[in-house]
């Protein structure tokens, strides 16, 4: 592969921007549960997008997989499972504390355990402290964290300031303690999405031996990532569906459009597929440190997810010293994945 961290920085800003906008349309969904247009929208986000891409941009797919080794899909997929409890789970906070200050918490804690915790596992980690690149590349992941961390505190802030009617304009179902806790174990366990990548090395060599583009060549290894996703989110969303009785969501919906239903749920996940696509191709121009992929896809997330949380007037209310606390956070995230991008070009040279 050819290495160009400049262009997958670029690729997962795209990937950041999916994931900060992804579920924006799902607030047009009317009268239906949220289990239900979640699991309309992960139709399209984990099986339905994947699919269609992996075939278009695999010429020799079905030959991939019947040489794929079965303890890489093996991996691949559970840790699609643990990651789909995390997606799952995300889908929860943005419910429960609103877009800003989900998005802060939640991937907080999943960028810095999937970023740290591959070259842990791997040992690559000493070599990194033997490497001006690589010192770099860690200085970059420190000041993201710190980003992430100045981004939490306006949002505590934000909670502090901000009446109960505000609070609930932000999120219908505004309950900051059960959102918190949600949030922190949405991080840990979305951050194994890291580890589904890892696993899938061997399936996305396979791909490039057999003619993929090389840009393109985690598309099968999201196939079966995603896979497990969805295992995971539709057996909780048919359990949901079975106790609210929210089956007749799928054929109905009373004082609303069904037709929008479907549609804003589609935008939503196929919008939601395209965060991993960019970031699988912004995995392949990451060079030696492509573990570092994660804290700039994370970093992304929170910067669009933030802006748009911005833009959507939910730090209405709160005092300018929250305001710039916020706009601070995101400065120092734009500066991060700038370090975290150089360290990789220093890697490659």
């Amino acid at each position: 592969m050819n290495p160009n961290p400049f262009l997958g920085v670029i690729f997962h800003a795209i990937g950041g921007f999916a994931a900060g906008t992804f579920y924006l349309p799902y607030k047009k969904v009317r009268v239906w549960s949220w289990e239900s247009y979640w699991l309309v929208g992960g139709f399209f986000s984990w099986i339905i997008a994947p699919i269609i891409g992996a075939y278009l941009l695999n010429p020799n797919l079905f030959a991939i997989y019947s040489e794929a080794p079965l303890k890489a899909v093996f991996w691949t997929y559970i840790f699609g499972m643990m990651w789909g409890v995390g997606g799952l789970t995300y889908g929860l906070t943005m419910r429960y504390l609103g877009l800003s200050l989900g998005v802060a918490v939640t991937l907080g804690f999943c960028a810095a355990f999937g970023t740290l915790i591959p070259p842990l596992f791997t040992g690559e980690f000493p070599k990194l402290l033997s490497t001006a690149s690589g010192w770099v590349l860690l200085s970059g992941v420190g000041v993201c964290l710190g980003g992430i961390a100045v981004c939490g505190r306006a949002g505590m802030l934000k909670e502090g300031e901000l009446t109960q009617e505000q609070k609930l304009r932000t999120s219908s179902e505004f309950h900051f303690v059960k959102g918190l806790w949600i949030a922190v174990f949405s991080g840990i366990m979305s951050s194994c999405m890291s580890f589904a990548f890892h696993a899938g090395k061997p399936i996305l060599e396979i791909a490039e031996k057999q003619g993929t583009e090389p840009t393109f060549c985690n598309t099968p290894v999201l196939v079966i990532a995603l896979l497990g996703g969805f295992t995971t989110n539709f057996t909780w969303c048919m359990y949901l569906n079975f106790k609210n009785r929210s089956f007749k969501d799928y054929v109905s919906a009373p004082g609303a459009s069904m037709l929008a239903n479907y549609v804003f749920s589609a935008i939503a996940g196929v919008t939601w597929y395209l965060q991993f696509f960019f970031y699988g191709m912004g995995t392949t121009k990451m060079g030696q440190y492509d573990f570092s992929s994660w804290t700039l896809h994370m970093a992304f997330i929170i910067i669009f997810g933030n802006v748009w949380g911005i833009v959507l007037k939910e730090w209405l209310g709160t005092s300018k010293r929250t305001h710039v606390i916020i706009v601070t956070g995101i400065i120092v995230l734009i500066i991060s994945t700038i370090v975290v991008g150089y360290g990789n070009y220093l890697g490659v040279k």
